[in-house]
């Protein structure tokens, strides 16, 4: 039996909406996914219908915010999912949650590291002539986002909102460019046509644009340092998916209109990231495409430090309750910043970046789109157990929510998360590209189970040799004192 400890927290309330916002759209990327990830979609999935996949997709997240949100007024925790399914379906499944977000979000953010390096290398190359190794540069990125990772969180959220900002008056001006001079002469809404998208390899479609998705339900971790984080989570994680889905839409739509519908896919694969950039060059002038190419590698910046601060708070959140070493729960008493968590991710970070650079692979191809499509797989399971888990949540709390909050909205989610997840996996060698075996087509979404059971019997091993530390994974509701969750935890 395990002895009781202080539940220790993070920052001060320092955070409202904005600030929220701020994180999870900087780290969804708009810029970079634009840039970066559509144009990878078009070329490895060859298909034209990837707009249509983010308008699909916005309405299904849409539905996993409705209960995410309802059930964020009762949780309010730093590790946001496995607290969710914890409360709502087990504490093992939810400690198996917890591991899967561990994974998925650490790849996402290691994966963006890839794109960097490359994107600093050809950006160096250009100025000087001779480029930089991408490793390089992504390592040296690694230490600057460490270093970032400690510092106060408030001051982190004010220079992704700066970031923020330019990247969306990039995206919407370059995008207005291309509407008004369409290949061919006319605007062409192929794009968006069901037959464009429904064809062989839709599910790696859906791959890759959900991994362009990814962040906006990150606002729960901030919820212990936001002010009224029972309004402010929900409100953040819908304005959220509204931009993005915009953005996203609109910018996806505009790469293939700019380009052509009928050459957007070779075009993608000639010219990669580059494409929006040669085609802003072309209508707004070569200064133009400078400034955009500059904050293309800034939003990566500002992506990583957004994840970056993620990835700690679940190491802080894991640790404080006994899932990982409680060493991990240790925060600087300067800022109150998770700083062991941030530690623990800037080494695994250097890790992973330096093995990819030692085997000699891809920047792009291989460490970009394999973890991303892997976190893009964790992240519909995580979803997926998290509608599951508002259902049984508030299946003890009828009076709590209406129906549609309680079990349509979540029900309606986990179908139409469950069918995407299929497809994913039907064609997730597709997302491999030529480069893929068998081994990385299984093992790569294996990671996601292998973590789901490495939790669950992480936790089940607790409840045997301590009960009480079992008792507290999920921590107390909102309202809630400590001891008393914990005593009706482990009736």
């Amino acid at each position: 039996m395990g002895t009781h400890r202080p539940r220790r927290g993070l920052g001060q309330r320092r955070l409202g909406a904005a600030h929220i916002v701020f994180f999870v759209v900087a780290a969804a990327g708009p810029l970079f996914a634009i840039a970066g990830g559509v144009p990878t979609n078009y070329a490895v999935t060859g298909s034209v219908g990837v707009p249509l996949s983010f308008l699909l997709l916005a309405p299904i997240l849409g539905l996993f915010a409705v209960g995410y949100a309802a059930m964020s007024r009762y949780i309010t925790n730093a590790g946001a999912f496995y607290p969710y399914v914890a409360n709502g379906v087990g504490k093992s499944t939810g400690a198996g949650i917890a591991f899967v977000t561990l994974i998925s979000y650490n790849a996402i953010q290691i994966s963006i590291y890839g794109l960097f390096g490359w994107s600093v290398s050809t950006w160096l190359g250009t100025l000087t002539g001779s480029p930089p190794p991408w490793w390089l540069c992504a390592l040296v990125m690694v230490l600057v986002v460490g270093a970032l990772g400690v510092l106060r969180v408030d001051l982190n959220a004010k220079v992704l909102g700066v970031a923020l900002c330019l990247e969306v008056a990039v995206v919407a001006i370059v995008d207005i460019a291309l509407f008004a001079n369409p290949a061919g002469g006319s605007v062409s809404w192929v794009p968006l046509e069901p037959s464009s998208l429904f064809t062989t390899g839709v599910g790696a479609v859906f791959a890759f644009s959900a991994a362009a998705f990814i962040g906006f339900e990150g606002a729960a971790t901030y919820g212990e340092e936001t002010r009224e984080p029972s309004r402010t989570v929900g409100r953040a994680t819908f304005a959220a998916i509204g931009l993005t889905a915009v953005l996203y839409v609109v910018s996806s739509l505009a790469l293939a209109v700019g380009a052509g519908p009928d050459v957007i896919v070779t075009t993608a694969a000639a010219q990669g990231p580059d494409l929006l950039f040669n085609l802003a060059g072309q209508h707004l002038g070569e200064t133009f495409s400078a400034v955009a190419y500059t904050l293309f590698v800034t939003g990566q910046c500002a992506a990583l430090l957004s994840f970056h601060n993620a990835v700690a708070r679940y190491f802080f959140a894991l640790g404080r309750e006994g899932l990982l070493p409680r060493s991990l729960a240790k925060t600087s008493k300067r800022t109150g910043a998770p700083a062991a968590g941030s530690l623990t991710q800037t080494a695994l970070a250097l890790v992973v970046v330096a093995l990819f650079a030692i085997a000699g692979r891809d920047p792009v191809t291989e460490l970009f789109t394999w973890l991303g499509t892997t976190a893009s797989t964790g992240v519909v399971v995580i979803m997926i157990a998290v509608s599951l888990s508002v259902i049984g949540f508030f299946k003890r709390r009828r009076q709590a929510e209406n129906a549609w909050r309680r079990w349509i909205a979540p029900g309606l989610a986990i179908l139409a998360l469950s069918a995407v997840l299929a497809l994913i996996l039907l064609n997730f060698d597709l997302l491999l590209g030529p480069a893929g075996n068998f081994l990385l087509r299984w093992g790569l979404p294996g990671l996601v189970v292998v973590a789901a059971l490495a939790g669950f019997l992480r936790a089940e091993v607790l409840r045997t040799r301590d009960p009480e530390t079992y008792a507290a994974i999920g921590g107390p509701l909102e309202g809630e004192d400590e001891e008393p969750a914990k005593l009706r935890a482990g009736r």
